[in-house]
Formats: C-alpha cells, sequence, structure tokens
C-alpha cells in the first residue's frame, strides 16, 4: 500500500487519536502517505441532549464505518469506549494499541478532591456511570449534565458553570490540558468506563492488506483486557448509556476483571470481581460470567428500571 486514508471525527481529541496513528503509521514504513478523513457526526452535532436518550454511544461511529464499507476510508481510529459492543457486518477491529492510563480524573478551579465539595456544590458529566459512582460517595451534592468536548467542559467549569467537573483522564493528558486542582479516581474505589483509555483501528474484515499493516500496533494484553470489559457490557446488552463499569488488569499471566453496575441515583451499587487465564477465550468467557452473577445479584432489576425510563 502506498496510501492509507483514516476516518476520524473532527474533536481534537478524535484528531490527536488519528495523528498518532497517522505518525506511527509514516514512522514504521517509509514512503508511506497517509491522509485524514474527517467526518461529522450525529453525536458531534446533537449536543444538548443526553446521550441515552438520541441512542447511546453508536452515534460518534455511524458516519465513519459507512465510511470504511464504502471504501472511502482503509482504517478508522477510535475511543475502544465509543464502540459499539457489536461491529456491523463485514468490519473488525485490525488492531488495538497499548492502552494509555484508564482512570477518571477529578477537576476544579476552586476545591482540590471530590471529598472537598462543598454540600450542594454543582459537578458536571453526561456519564450516567460517572454520576452514579459520584452519589454513592457524596449523594449531598448535584451532579448536572454537561456535553461537548473536552475543551467545551473545561471552559464550562472555568467559568464557574459547575464547581467541578470529571473527565477521563487519558483524554486530559492527550491533549494537554488540565485544571488548578486534580484528583485521580482510580480502581477499585471508581471504576473507569469499558474500553476507556484504549484505541481501536477499524477496518473491513476483507482488507488483509490493511491487517498486515496494522500488525505492528497489536497489543496483545490491551486487547484481551479490553475484550473482557466489553463481553460484560455485551452480556448486560449496554448498548445505551448506563451505569456500567469494568476494568480488567494483566497480571503474571492471569486476567483479573472489576465491574460494577449501579442505580441512577448512586443508592443501588452492585459490585463483583473474577480472574482467569489470560487467553482470548478465557477473557470472553469471564466477562460474560461475570455479569451473569451480578445480573442475580440485583443487576437485573437495575438495569430493567433504566431501560423502562430510557424508553419514556
Amino acid at each position: 500500500m502506498k496510501k492509507v486514508i483514516i476516518a476520524t471525527r473532527g474533536s481534537q481529541l478524535a484528531l490527536w487519536q488519528a495523528e498518532h496513528v497517522r505518525q506511527r503509521l509514516m514512522a514504521q514504513y517509509a514512503g508511506l502517505e497517509v491522509e485524514l478523513l474527517v467526518l461529522r457526526t450525529k453525536g458531534d452535532i446533537i449536543l444538548d441532549v443526553p446521550l441515552a436518550k438520541v441512542g447511546g454511544k453508536g452515534l460518534f461511529v455511524k458516519e465513519i464505518e459507512d465510511a470504511l464499507l464504502s471504501g472511502a476510508a482503509d482504517i478508522a481510529v477510535h475511543s475502544m469506549k465509543d464502540v459499539p459492543m457489536v461491529l456491523p457486518e463485514g468490519l473488525t477491529l485490525g488492531a488495538v494499541p497499548e492502552r494509555e492510563v484508564c482512570n477518571d480524573l477529578f477537576l476544579s478551579e476552586k476545591y482540590a478532591s471530590l471529598s472537598d465539595l462543598p454540600s450542594g456544590a454543582v459537578l458536571g458529566t453526561s456519564s450516567l456511570r460517572r454520576q452514579a459512582q459520584v452519589l454513592a460517595m457524596r449523594p449531598d451534592i448535584t451532579v448536572s449534565m454537561l456535553r461537548g468536548n473536552v475543551e467545551t467542559r473545561l471552559r464550562k467549569m472555568k467559568e464557574g458553570q459547575y464547581d467541578a467537573i470529571i473527565l477521563a483522564r487519558a483524554g486530559v493528558k492527550r491533549l494537554g490540558l488540565g485544571a488548578t486542582f486534580q484528583q485521580d479516581l482510580t480502581p477499585p474505589d471508581f471504576l473507569p468506563a469499558v474500553g476507556q483509555g484504549a484505541l481501536g483501528v477499524e477496518m473491513r474484515e476483507d482488507r488483509q492488506d490493511v491487517r498486515e499493516l496494522l500488525a505492528f500496533l497489536e497489543h496483545e494484553p490491551t486487547r484481551l483486557c479490553v475484550m473482557a470489559e466489553r463481553a460484560f457490557l455485551r452480556r448486560l446488552d449496554g448498548g445505551c448509556q448506563v451505569p456500567i463499569a469494568a476494568h480488567a488488569v494483566l497480571e503474571g499471566g492471569r486476567l483479573s476483571l472489576e465491574a460494577l453496575v449501579a442505580g441512577v441515583d448512586g443508592r443501588t451499587v452492585i459490585r463483583g470481581s473474577l480472574d482467569c487465564d489470560a487467553t482470548g477465550e478465557e477473557a470472553e468467557r469471564t466477562g460474560c460470567a461475570l455479569a451473569e452473577d451480578m445480573l442475580g445479584r440485583g443487576a437485573a432489576d437495575i438495569l430493567a428500571e433504566l431501560y423502562e425510563g430510557q424508553e419514556g
């Protein structure tokens, strides 16, 4: 191949991710031309409605996947947490590069930490997962919807619309941004989204030339961890934006998976963990098994109530 076209969203973070893969491809293959095809997705256009109300995370990838299927682009670079659980027929993840730091980050101009927020403080997030975990710890504060890209969210907080916000640490780090006060919110106390901090390079299944080109980007430990997390979410049918969190780590040939399903108000929180041998088959099986365990311990009731509310 002499030229590769990467489909991407136009946000600063999406462009950073696509440019990161572009630079790695050009460094690996002398003379390879790599071009970005910037597309506007439905998720970028509808900014005044919670994601769960307008179709969830798939909003950010449909136009990009259409470009892959039509041949307008060769690959697409996504945040794994935005990739739907089931890929369209004919598409696959050609590479999952090594994961960046995957935890969440508390940011504020006035308060040093989540525990320092005064009663009644307003914290901004668009994520029901973050909202549920925050309210489980601090039921006395107000969580308010916050949509937009990383820069927009930080600007709104710095203008005083929010006392604090929570963002993915990876996105803040990649863009070189920050706030006066920052606190890492880390597992096991605060669990990230499925696939958070990881990138996925999507491609057409029938493009063997692309698969070979991407092979050097693959990081198997990251793929295994993400597979376990995604299997957990898929078994819960967590396609819409729901308060579900999962975090897998690989150590000494063993994969450990921790997860959480919570009510939106944070009053009910179901937690669980399992470990297994570090193989793709075991990662998938363990993600499903942990989901089954938690469904039987109350997660099914939480999700049924939530989905019923979203349909309305």
